[in-house]
């Protein structure tokens, strides 16, 4: 890729009058026969105190490397040049310092028999002791060090190295976690940003720490907080509090660990490692601590304390210290992130304050106090149902089960007040946006001064009318077992009737009349199968010839689905999602589906949204243009959780979703409504007859008519 080298004209004007000439004029060719850099690259910095020079304008940055050329020139250290090959600013600029000639700035001595001035390239960044690598920095050495390994005169080969490496300097400072190869400068690596100088101090010291730890597992040195960073911060707590072999979670034995020695960090006299242990996940949690690492000092004991309130929580709540460490030692947030509700955060954080710190739930942790509705969140929340519709504390568990449904069909269905009213008014907001009719349909928040009041407001009801409309559900405008159901789980009330099916199973003339008879409308069946008959993980599940006639010859409808290995990552790609669209388009000619139905490709597993980014997308991208280069014959659909329809069909432009909505525990079903445009919900999965399972869908009134007729 092509970059810009600042050449040495650019700073030779702020170098002395009597070396200005030299300076312009450029770097001597090296006359040394060993120079052949084809080692790789030695990371340096400029050192020294911050007040120096912050490096404010482009103009301090060039001074600076004026200054540096002038120093190296004051003797014959560096053979009457400046010592590094190239030198980079916090602003992304490189500049030119010996270029592809020899520097003399890595120390003498050898690595694997190179030289270190002679088999490598020196790089500088301008920046001091106390500074830390701006992006456009970071990107700036990971763009030279692509160009030196690809197009330079002397290319160079892939180790990047500290100043440091076997030599005694602090050099490159803050630069150390950088300088490796794999890191975020390595262009063969992908790229994760900056890094956290403190979580990376975290991440050296318990790695070398704790490695001989029975059970430790390394996490990585890029200052880059996430799981296997606290996971190793909580092997290293178990390890200080005598749990051995240690492992990667934070189970009851760690809990009871930390609750049974009853201390807190600043009364950990004489335990630095515990100390430093709180410090570095304060600092893994984004809040500030000590950098005296193992002392607890009022930086540490203020974060400890906002902790607390972010949590929902007031330091002076006894019994909370072990749950507080177990927040620490994972990844839960607890303050607004970017995307989060302050109402929802406002709900999380009563829940901590009520269930976990009050009533002292036992199943009970603390949720995230990240305006996010979650998974944990969700579980959470079932839980304070549970306890308010009367569940034994013992007995409450944060699933949707029998004792549970009892409870929403009893007292949760009367007249609510106080803490159960508040929790089904939450749940509703959490619920939201839901949908009026209309085209195009129209979004309906949750007005969030209704969640605190008893007060039966016109918009509550409103809302809560809108939504039963909009998910199905009789319209009674109250609390009913059903309308709970549908708020608080994605397969809703699955005792419902519904007039949507789907199977693996071939529809015979009997099949037929059997679901006509039990009130279903509408089968949704697969046009192919990736699999030939011989393989032992055949299921015969494609549509059969002549098998949508007799659907149709019913009085049935049906709509087709396709799926190739739906539940792997790897299968979601632009070119499988262009060629699987391919072979769905010539099934459906083979069938005679007609022109303008709707063929649901499916994701048949909990996609999160990086991998909805990364892969989905593509794959719907490559069904689209697919369809589009042979007219669009067909639209397309999508089968997956709530988040992934809604984000095919907004994003990519999906017609219709089948929402896997019996699939309650997926984390793309948590916290997400209904699609706008769900013509099928999937609620619950049954044996119809023998040997015959079935898919039981809710079918939208409106939405995908299906095939109701075959072309000629």
């Amino acid at each position: 890729m092509p970059i810009t080298i600042h050449s040495r004209a650019t700073w030779a004007p702020y170098v002395p009058a009597e070396k200005r000439d030299h300076a312009i004029f450029g770097p001597i060719p090296s006359s040394n026969p060993q120079w052949n850099p084809v080692g790789g690259v030695f990371i340096h910095y400029r050192g020294g105190g911050g007040d120096e020079n912050d490096y404010p304008t482009e103009e301090d940055c060039r001074r600076d490397v004026a200054e540096v050329y002038d120093n190296h020139t004051s003797n014959d250290e560096f053979e009457g040049d400046i010592g590094y090959n190239f030198l980079i600013c916090k602003h992304g600029n490189i500049y030119e310092g010996r270029g592809y000639e020899r520097g003399e700035a890595n120390a003498p001595g050898y690595i694997n028999g190179l030289g270190r001035n002679a088999g490598f390239y020196s790089i500088c960044a301008l920046m001091r002791l106390n500074h830390t690598a701006s992006e456009p920095m970071l990107q700036a050495y990971r763009a030279l060090i692509k160009h030196l390994r690809e197009e330079a005169p002397r290319r160079t080969g892939l180790q990047i190295y500290p100043h440091s490496h076997e030599y005694d300097t602090q050099c490159p400072g803050h630069l150390h976690m950088y300088a490796k190869p794999g890191s975020t400068i390595d262009p063969a690596a992908p790229w994760i940003g900056a890094g956290d100088v403190h979580v990376y101090a975290a991440q050296k010291w318990v790695n070398a720490t704790y490695a001989n730890a029975p059970g430790y597992i390394r996490c990585p040195e890029n200052g880059k907080t996430g799981w296997s960073t606290v996971l190793s911060l909580t092997q290293a707590l178990q390890h200080e509090l005598g749990i051995s072999p240690t492992v990667q979670s934070f189970g009851p034995g760690t809990f009871d660990a930390v609750r049974l020695r009853n201390k807190m960090p600043s009364e950990e006299l004489g335990r630095p490692n515990l100390v430093r242990i709180y410090n570095s996940a304060l600092f893994c949690k984004g809040y500030w601590a000590s950098t005296l690492y193992d002392v607890w000092g009022p930086a540490s004991q203020t974060s400890l304390e906002q902790l607390y309130r972010d949590a929902g929580l007031t330091y002076a709540q006894t019994g909370m210290w072990p749950h507080i460490v177990k927040a620490l030692m994972r990844m839960d947030q607890f303050r607004l992130v970017p995307g989060g509700d302050i109402n929802i955060q406002n709900v999380q954080k009563r829940l901590n304050s009520r269930y976990v710190a009050g009533i002292r739930i036992p199943a009970m942790g603390l949720v995230p106090c990240d305006g996010i509705y979650s998974r944990d969140v969700q579980q959470g929340f079932m839980m304070a149902v549970q306890y308010e519709i009367g569940i034994a504390l013992n007995s409450i568990n944060g699933y949707f089960g029998p004792g549970t449904q009892s409870g929403l069909r009893g007292r949760g269905s009367g007249t609510l007040t106080g803490d159960l009213r508040y929790l089904f008014r939450s749940a509703c907001y959490f619920n939201s946006p839901t949908m009026l009719p209309g085209n195009p349909q129209v979004p309906l928040m949750y007005r969030p001064e209704d969640i605190g009041t008893d007060t039966l407001t016109s918009t509550h009801l409103n809302w809560v009318q809108a939504f039963q409309r909009f998910s199905q559900i009789p319209v009674t405008g109250h609390n009913d077992y059903t309308t709970w159901a549908q708020l608080l789980v994605s397969s809703g009330d699955t005792d419902r009737p519904a007039t949507g099916c789907d199977c693996i199973t071939e529809i015979t003339a009997a099949r037929a009349a059997a679901l006509k008879s039990a009130g279903y409308r509408i089968v949704g069946r697969y046009l192919d199968e990736h699999l030939p008959p011989t393989d032992p993980y055949y299921l015969g599940k494609a549509l059969k010839p002549g098998e949508p006639q007799t659907i149709i010859d019913a009085g049935l409808r049906f709509f087709p689905i396709f799926q190739y290995n739906g539940r792997e990552l790897f299968n979601f790609t632009y070119e499988k999602g262009f060629d699987q669209a391919w072979a769905a388009y010539q099934k459906s000619l083979e069938h005679r589906i007609p022109a303008g139905t709707c063929i649901y490709f499916a994701v048949d597993y909990d996609a999160m949204d990086s991998e909805i980014d990364s892969n989905i997308k593509p794959y719907f991208e490559g069904v689209k243009a697919l369809l589009s280069n042979h007219g669009n014959p067909y639209t397309f659909g999508v089968y997956g959780s709530r988040n992934v329809c809604s984000r095919i069909s907004h994003e990519v432009g999906a017609r219709w979703s089948l929402v896997s909505g019996m699939s309650w525990g997926f984390s793309g079903n948590l916290g997400y409504p209904l699609p706008a445009n769900w013509s099928f919900n999937q609620i619950k999965e049954y044996m119809f007859q023998s040997n015959w399972g079935l898919d039981h869908n809710v079918w939208r009134d409106g939405s995908d008519p299906g095939v109701s007729a075959l072309s000629d």
